[in-house]
């Protein structure tokens, strides 16, 4: 049985970025998360990848989970993206091989951006459900869901599961409080609040600070981007409609995607099983565990 094991890193300021490592042995596979996640929500994925021979290293990006808060309070796409710049870098002089990543929303837009201002960094990319066009409503959609409770927090777990549902009704209820306990933090007043700063919604420089330009950055730039790219798309996604990946796979050159039914933009959490297997598919290594 491969065991999780601490790894950390150090981001574009010399910020902490704290992560996990489900050490297989062999290529080494970065996971980030989307926005408000932590790096616990790749937990079942990266064993899965282990089990079949890499190195799974999920790291909870700037300003979430055990990552440092940034005091200078960049929350912008493009440090995220400088972020995992410096990451895949220190993989790189640790494993001596070029890193695959798998970047979910947030995650995805940071490696995406990585490669493309600063590669080749990366041997193959896995996008969840994210392109750089993105619907407007799916994004005000989920900014308001993060935002709402920010600042107040939640009395209890079950409070916070409560307002999870209304917000994903389609996912079937929670057999345990457990998994929500990660991806949020207890206050000396006893409420739980999410485990991300409220700056990366409300900051100066906050996530939607030159969001519109960089988005048109990659877009132009698609063209000479001849990575491998998977976009695993959720077809109940509010986020990236149909016509967006098939916009992203006609522009980047070696790009395909695939839809899985029956998840929303959550697409790991929705559909793990076939999340997992169309990502191992992808990496080449498929074959029997």
């Amino acid at each position: 049985m491969i065991e999780r094991k601490a790894i950390s890193f150090v981001g574009a300021e010399g910020n902490r970025l704290t992560g996990d490592i489900w050490d297989g042995g062999g290529q080494p596979v970065v996971f980030l998360h989307g926005g408000g996640q932590t790096r616990r929500a790749w937990d079942a994925t990266a064993r899965d990848v282990a089990r079949r021979g890499m190195r799974a290293i999920a790291v909870d990006q700037r300003g979430h989970g055990e990552s440092a808060w940034v005091e200078s309070g960049h929350y912008g796409f493009h440090h995220y993206g400088e972020d995992a710049a410096a990451i895949f870098r220190q993989v790189h002089e640790r494993f001596h091989t070029r890193p695959a990543a798998v970047g979910a929303s947030l995650g995805g837009l940071a490696s995406l951006t990585a490669e493309m201002r600063a590669g080749p960094m990366l041997d193959a990319l896995v996008l969840v459900d994210i392109t750089p066009r993105l619907d407007p409503a799916g994004v005000d959609r989920i900014q308001g869901f993060m935002g709402a409770r920010m600042e107040e927090g939640f009395a209890s777990l079950e409070e916070a599961a409560d307002a999870i549902a209304a917000y994903l009704p389609h996912r079937a209820p929670r057999r345990s409080l457990e998994g929500l306990r990660k991806n949020l933090r207890q206050g000396e007043d006893g409420r739980y609040r999410w485990h991300w700063d409220p700056a990366f919604i409300k900051g100066a420089v906050n996530i939607n600070s030159g969001a519109e330009a960089l988005m048109q950055e990659l877009i132009a730039g698609l063209p000479e981007l001849h990575l491998p790219v998977l976009l695993v798309r959720g077809m109940r996604s509010e986020l990236v409609q149909e016509s967006h990946a098939r916009e992203f796979v006609s522009l980047a050159p070696a790009a395909s995607y695939v839809d899985v039914g029956g998840a929303g933009h959550m697409v790991v959490g929705d559909r793990n099983d076939v999340f997992a297997s169309e990502i191992l598919k992808f990496l080449g290594r498929d074959q029997a565990a």
